[in-house]
């Protein structure tokens, strides 16, 4: 699955997880800490679409 920022447009996609954030592939979009923000704006998680 693949969750896009509202406010940017930066893409996480589970499969690949994200060297950016330091997330392990594989890792669920729901399974990031509480306090996970978009890499380039600061987003909060409910300001995530799927894609």
């Amino acid at each position: 699955m693949k969750y896009v920022c509202d406010l940017c447009g930066w893409e996480y996609d589970e499969e690949l997880g994200s060297e950016e954030v330091s997330v392990p592939a594989g890792t669920k979009f729901e399974d990031l800490p509480d306090d996970f923000v978009c890499p380039l704006c600061a987003a909060t998680k409910d300001q995530f679409s799927k894609i």
